[in-house]
């Protein structure tokens, strides 16, 4: 255990997310003197700091001073800061230890990355790690499951003994971080990976290498689940010094997890063993994909066939991903806002047109450097209507909806949620779907995509 007591810590980004108060809650715990710094003024940050309201902590808010870069003990930075911040190079030029939570969580742990699954992707790798710890927990109630899930993993450090699975959802940022410390998991995943965060990244190769850190430092006796779908992971697939796991939705892999005709198959020495069938899970195509990569996850782990299909089988679906938030006079009013990029209003668009009726589509909001093309293409093809929010995004989606000669397929331009919500309930009816899966990011409008989902959520349960 590191030794905290009195110990400068400098929090670098409180955030909205959960991590940076469990971080600072437990900092504090372990007797640390504790100093928050971010960029975000107090009003932005008001739901956090209410949680922190008697903690004996200093708060720099608006603002990051460069002293408190130069006199901490360790900071510790949020996923969010970019790594090329000046601040941390200032505090880099005074040899300072900089850490984020995940990597002093896996230094802590009994059994360090021994016991840890991590599991990324550009779409897919939240509802993975839910699948696959609802699978764990059935083989060991001791799992835990954190990671970026808006869950401190470091305030589960007092539950988790050597014998404890840990499943983590590891982003790209976050990811950031094992680069450095030449660290991976014991099995990692990765879901797939699509155009994402381009204003994070300098192109696709340096995003892709971002999450290959997942499984780069492994060592023989390792594992590595890998999407054969994805043309990006087949080409990571050389790289890998672990075992490789093989999971495929449309071809016929001899090892691995592959759906056959209407089941799910695991393939291995001994033949295909039929896991359960593929209408037995929540819907969509995607979730198929996603029970796949769970499936062959738990295989790497050791866990019987009828464990996973049972935990697959009752598995309920992930909140603000397709979820069926209200069906109002025969009309679906339906929550992806974790749809932050155009690949994922597509899988969207592309699961829920064949149950026939109109779709109206609530999207755009802040651009991350993507292309809309493709978007465009699906909207056009699933004859969506759209209702666009106002942000940087949504003029690259109108331009390429012009291009897709699908212009007249934008019925209004809102000003904010509570009028697109508003539009598509007084234009929908029964049988048709009013869809919130925006292709974009949230700021401006929103604090987070998680806040664009709760109120949804909430503008949709007053109608």
């Amino acid at each position: 255990m590191i030794d905290l007591r009195n110990k400068r810590v400098l929090v670098m980004g409180l955030g909205l997310h959960g991590g940076g108060l469990g971080v600072t809650r437990w900092l504090l715990k372990n007797g640390a003197r504790v100093t928050v710094t971010d960029l975000k003024k107090e009003n932005e940050l008001k739901a956090t700091l209410e949680q922190l309201r008697d903690a004996n902590v200093e708060f720099v808010l608006g603002e990051h001073r460069a002293s408190d870069f130069e006199n901490a003990d360790l900071i510790i930075r949020n996923p969010g800061v970019p790594r090329e911040s000046r601040y941390l190079q200032i505090a880099r030029e005074k040899n300072i230890r900089i850490r984020m939570e995940l990597g002093l969580f896996t230094e802590l742990l009994p059994r360090g990355m021994e016991q840890v699954i991590g599991i990324t992707g550009t779409k897919g790798k939240t509802t993975t790690t839910l699948m696959t710890g609802a699978i764990l927990k059935r083989a060991n109630a001791k799992t835990v499951i954190a990671g970026n899930l808006r869950v401190s993993a470091l305030e589960l450090l007092d539950t988790i003994d050597a014998e404890t699975p840990v499943v983590l959802e590891m982003s790209s940022f976050q990811l950031e971080e094992f680069e450095e410390l030449k660290r991976s998991p014991h099995i990692a995943a990765i879901t797939n990976v699509y155009p994402d965060h381009l204003n994070r990244y300098r192109d696709m190769d340096e995003y892709a290498w971002a999450k290959a850190q997942i499984f780069l430092h492994q060592q023989p006796r390792d594992f590595v689940i890998l999407n054969f779908d994805n043309g990006i992971c087949t080409r990571l697939r050389p790289k890998a010094l672990g075992q490789v796991i093989w999971f495929s939705r449309t071809r016929a892999i001899k090892q691995g997890a592959r759906l056959d005709r209407d089941w799910l198959v695991w393939n291995d020495e001994s033949g295909p063993q039929k896991i359960l069938r593929a209408d037995e899970l929540i819907a969509g195509q995607h979730n198929v994909e996603n029970a796949l990569a769970a499936m062959a996850i738990a295989k790497a782990w050791g866990v019987e066939n009828e464990i996973i299909s049972e935990a697959l089988r009752e598995f309920r679906g992930a909140p603000h991903r397709l979820e069926l938030v209200r069906e109002l006079d025969g009309v679906q009013y339906i929550n992806d806002t974790t749809a932050t990029a155009p690949n994922a209003t597509i899988v969207a668009l592309k699961t829920l047109a064949p149950r026939g009726g109109n779709i109206f589509l609530i999207a755009g909001g802040y651009d991350k450097g993507l292309p809309y093309t493709e978007m465009a293409k699906v909207i056009a093809e699933t004859n969506a209507r759209v209702i666009l929010l106002e942000g940087t995004a949504t003029e690259k989606i109108e331009r390429a909806l012009n291009e897709a000669n699908a212009q007249t397929q934008i019925v209004a331009r809102a000003k904010n949620l509570p009028e697109a919500v508003e539009f598509g309930t007084n234009s929908a009816s029964a049988g048709d779907i009013v869809l919130l899966s925006p292709g974009a990011a949230s700021f401006g409008m929103f604090l987070n995509e998680f806040e664009r989902g709760d109120k949804f959520r909430e503008i949709v349960n007053a109608l």
